[in-house]
């Protein structure tokens, strides 16, 4: 509920704050007071557009403030909750529009986004105007009030999301056909590539072993020539190192024999003489297994050529090219298993598609279950407003053929409004009937219907009384105070029997300040509101007359007027 609504340096208004209680609340002035523009801050509240020619001249910045009390709106506190921001059963909404255009959002004095405004404000305050005509015109919104009146969101919530998952299926699928399309190309060059990595059949290292080998069979006579001379200098020519080394073991061991004190021991010399010997060995089979093979050479040098090929090609690396083939390798078998993976997806997709159609056909029954009953309370309201002759009917219509049913989040039926004003006329759409008169009737009519099965807070009616008078106008206040037994309903209105509904009166007004007229709001209670009901019958000249009319009007409310 809104209690507390306050607007600062907002178009014509100074400084404007109005209490507002439970159950009717309306609001007169003449022309030109400020009625809208009231209406206007409300919807900077509801996430409207901000311009800066809103600011009241001089001034740098506007405000709209509002209370609600929101104890009784559980899905309020957990949107609150869920955006992190601290709540209770109080909210408080700031919105600040400055010229530079740094417009900001509070939330419980918390700093916010529009989008986080609209969300919870959503739940709050409904404004029935013009903008609400259009609404009820456009057949795009009929299914959503039908799905309203009838308790059908939540049923309509978990079908867009089978419908969502549905729709993944059918991505899913498409997506592999496209693939498979391309299948054959790919799986050509897969093959190719294959080919040439398999050909080669790389291990890890490989290309350093073969460069080693290269060096190796380049250089194999200077190899050779370098192992002979070394074998010759150790073992085989007239004077060897080993021969040398001999004779020096045999004169350490004769000074051992003599002098024991000797530091040098035969058996490490010995040592060093069979070590130098395995080198010498080593050296002679190595020149012996030596030899240029140009063959091999040239096989090395091509392979080589071939490796380098396919590091420029796959990844710089044997490793990267190793990596490359295990990658096309999976591939080649994802695309292999392609077709059993399509055939899978299509059948659990055909799954999905027969449950879709059930469930959308479950959500087509509900629906045409409360089109009977919202035609019967409909007929029965627009009767009661003075269109006794109205027939209403709701117009059901498959989306596409029954290949694309269920197609939408919403499911498979089309909805539009039809009515027919006059006897004798054909049901036609909405927006081609309702006069301005009838369509205001409407509205409230849908309003009242729809009062018991919608979820919000405040309902403000702006321009309700277009096109209306005399008894109906009557019967429309009665419709208000019925809509207020189930919200907080503010009604902006210029005729006098609907605002004698009111259980609390406020009227606007144009007051002087500092050299211009600005607006201002006032609470009427007792003989103020007798004025101001007269105005509203006689004009700007209030009669006896219409003084006893007024007191009349309002003595015939239930019980005595509040304020």
């Amino acid at each position: 509920m809104l209690t507390e609504l306050k607007i600062t340096n907002f178009a014509i208004i100074d400084e404007l704050t109005v209490s507002f209680d439970e159950g009717l609340t309306v609001i007169t002035g003449e022309t030109g007071t400020g009625k809208s523009i009231i209406i206007g801050a409300v919807g900077l509240l509801l996430g409207d557009k901000a311009s800066s020619d809103l600011i009241r001249t001089s001034e740098e910045t506007a405000q709209v403030e509002a209370s609600f009390q929101i104890g009784r709106l559980k899905q309020v506190s957990e949107l609150l909750r869920s955006m992190g921001i601290p709540g209770g059963d109080e909210l408080s909404i700031k919105r600040i529009i400055s010229r530079t255009g740094r417009n900001r959002v509070f939330i419980n004095g918390e700093l916010a986004t529009l989008q986080m405004l609209s969300r919870i404000v959503e739940h709050l305050i409904n404004i029935c105007g013009q903008h609400e005509h259009q609404l009820i015109l456009n057949a795009v919104n009929h299914i959503d009030v039908l799905d309203e009146f009838g308790g059908i969101l939540p049923l309509r919530a978990e079908f867009a999301d089978f419908y969502l998952r549905h729709r993944q299926l059918e991505e899913g699928l498409e997506q592999l056909l496209a693939s498979k399309k391309s299948r054959d190309e790919r799986k050509e060059l897969i093959g190719f590539q294959l080919g040439e990595l398999n050909a080669l059949d790389l291990t890890p290292g490989e290309d350093g072993l073969l460069q080693s080998e290269k060096r190796v069979l380049i250089n194999t006579q200077r190899l050779l020539d370098l192992a002979r001379t070394g074998y010759d200098t150790l073992y085989a020519q007239n004077n060897p190192v080993l021969g040398e080394l001999r004779r020096a073991i045999g004169t350490v061991a004769e000074i051992g024999k003599i002098d024991p004190s000797l530091p040098v021991k035969k058996e490490d010399c010995e040592d060093i003489y069979y070590r130098l010997e395995d080198v010498a060995l080593a050296l002679r089979d190595y020149s012996e297994k030596l030899s240029f093979d140009p063959e091999r050479l040239t096989a090395i040098e091509e392979r080589l050529e071939a490796i380098g090929r396919l590091k420029r090609k796959y990844g710089g690396s044997i490793e990267n090219i190793i990596a490359k083939r295990a990658e096309l390798e999976r591939e080649q078998t994802a695309i292999s298993s392609l077709d059993e993976e399509i055939a899978a997806r299509s059948a659990l997709l055909e799954t999905s598609r027969q449950e879709l159609r059930l469930r959308a056909d479950v959500l087509t029954g509900k629906r045409k279950e409360a089109a009977l009953i919202l035609k019967s309370a409909l007929e029965a309201e627009l009767s009661a407003l003075r269109m006794a002759e109205a027939r209403f009917e709701v117009s059901f219509e498959p989306k596409g053929t029954a290949k694309e049913r269920g197609e939408s989040e919403k499911g498979q039926d089309q909805v539009e409004f039809y009515l027919s004003t006059n006897p004798g006329e054909d049901l036609k759409p909405l927006n081609r009937i309702a006069s301005g008169g009838e369509l205001s009737r409407i509205i409230l009519a849908i309003k009242r219907t729809l009062a018991e099965a919608a979820r919000i807070g405040t309902v403000i009616f702006d321009e309700v009384d277009s096109g209306i008078g005399g008894a109906t106008a009557q019967t429309v206040g009665r419709k208000l105070k019925e809509v207020a037994g189930h919200h907080q309903v503010i009604c902006i209105t210029h005729l006098a029997p609907i605002a004698c509904a009111g259980d609390a009166h406020w009227r606007v007004i144009k007051k002087p300040l500092s050299g211009r007229r600005v607006s201002a709001i006032e609470r009427l209670g007792g003989g103020e509101r007798v004025l101001e009901i007269a105005r509203m019958l006689g004009g700007a000249e209030i009669t006896e007359t219409t003084l006893a009319h007024a007191r009349e009007m309002l003595g015939n409310q239930t019980g005595e007027p509040k304020g």
